[in-house]
């Protein structure tokens, strides 16, 4: 690569410290930005919500007692599965031990400069000429502003951090309390009290679960084509979408009125950026980031890359495909397209799941079913060593084991057999 070059990473969680590992072995220059004091990002638990001490969002959804809602053994990165037999579905702490191993192993943990929170990032110089960052961070024990440049960016900030809250109408008229699963960290605060869920998603179905022992009665609302399988306690009772607030509940799409004392919403989050210039090119749409190329290079300025904004993912094995992509792109691996091909890959790629699939711009970085597709295209298009077909297989078994038995699909055990097969052992 010639002359040593700089990479600023932003985060320290799944993506940060895979982007940074990958980093240091072409030879970079790494300095990894974390607004916590640890590595490990959303798998960091914290009994705080709102602020921290130091008076910003509090970043972690994590909630007491979870379990990984995937088998281990698709959780791991390519190069460095997660250890320890007999158990699949792993409780954070563990998950949390595993990164911080990784970041250890790889010689990422002393770069990571912790408690520093990154204000503000903007290119200088223009992106059709040889350009670097600048990246202004705040450190927050000291109070101090500091100011670097860097040849390249990685975007890993997580997309778990910032509530989605939407509004319906009479919600202000509502006499109860309103929280999102952000917030949520044990379900204790819920004895005896009446509770609307509002989503179905990962942690709207395990949130329901779980408050249902304390609660009086909770309800479960969402627009899922069909409804979950799992058998919920008898206090929990499923409902579609709401319509709109009374002063002491909620009506719901099948004329059903029920009164409540929280409604919690589990309606997922908002992708923010908020440290990226407007010089950076990049804009956030219902959660629709562009213009990016394969979902992870800035195609305005293509020395920045995103790790893991795809989702209904694997997503250690999907984030270090994608940052090894953009190390052999930036690396001088293989030739960097034309701002025109990436521009035109992309729009080829969205019509494609906008109008023949029907996704909202939500989903435009949904992948499901889709992601066997995007491992090979990626892997493809670098000449990569593709992931394992067997790690899509599982992931769509464990994933609708999750709907159907919520209750105890966690209990299941598998082993990989092969690149191609896994087995149920319990």
């Amino acid at each position: 690569m010639g002359a040593k070059k700089r990479v600023a990473v932003i985060g320290a969680g799944t993506a940060g410290l895979c982007a940074a590992k990958h980093s240091i072995a072409a030879g970079m220059d790494v300095t990894v930005f974390e607004q916590m004091s640890q590595p490990g990002g959303t798998w960091v638990y914290s009994d705080d919500v709102g602020t921290d001490k130091f008076g910003l969002q509090v970043h972690t959804s994590m909630y007491r007692g979870l379990r990984t809602n995937l088998p281990k053994e698709i959780m791991g990165y390519p190069d460095f599965p997660i250890p320890g037999d007999g158990v699949s579905y792993i409780p954070a702490a563990e998950m949390l031990a595993f990164l911080q191993s990784y970041a250890k192993s790889f010689n990422v943990t002393s770069l990571i400069k912790f408690n520093h929170h990154v204000i503000r990032v903007r290119p200088l110089g223009q992106a059709t000429e040889p350009h670097t960052w600048e990246v202004m961070v705040k450190d927050m024990p000291n109070d101090e502003l500091l100011t670097q440049t860097f040849d390249f960016i990685f975007v890993c900030n997580g997309h778990y951090h910032t509530p989605y809250l939407p509004r319906y109408p009479g919600q202000d008229d509502f006499r109860g309390r309103l929280t999102h699963s952000h917030d949520y960290r044990c379900p204790e605060p819920y004895k005896g009290q009446t509770v609307l869920v509002i989503g179905a998603g990962p942690s709207g179905m395990d949130i329901a679960y779980d408050i249902s022992k304390w609660a009086e009665r909770v309800t479960l609302s969402h627009h899922l084509p069909e409804p979950p399988k799992t058998k919920f306690p008898p206090n929990v009772v499923q409902r579609p979408d709401p319509i709109k607030f009374t002063t002491d509940g909620m009506l719901f799409q099948d004329g059903v009125t029920e009164t409540f004392d929280v409604v919690l919403f589990c309606t997922g989050y908002r992708y923010t950026f908020p440290f990226l210039s407007v010089d950076c090119g990049i804009s956030v749409d219902q959660n629709f980031v562009q213009p990016l190329y394969k979902h992870c290079i800035n195609i305005n300025y293509p020395t920045m890359g995103f790790a893991g904004l795809p989702f209904y993912v694997c997503a250690c094995q999907m984030i270090d495909l994608q940052v090894r992509f953009c190390v052999k792109l930036w690396s001088g691996g293989m030739a960097m397209p034309s701002r025109q091909e990436m521009l035109e890959d992309t729009q080829r790629e969205m019509e494609e799941r906008f109008q023949k699939r029907g996704y909202k711009k939500r989903h435009a970085h949904m992948m499901g079913p889709d992601q066997g597709k995007y491992y090979a295209d990626l892997a493809e298009c670098a000449g990569l060593v593709p992931l394992k077909p067997v790690i899509t297989k599982l992931h769509n078994e464990s994933s609708q084991k999750f709907l159907d038995d919520l209750t105890n699909f966690r209990n299941d055990v598998y082993e990989i057999v092969d690149d191609e097969t896994f087995i149920q052992v319990k």
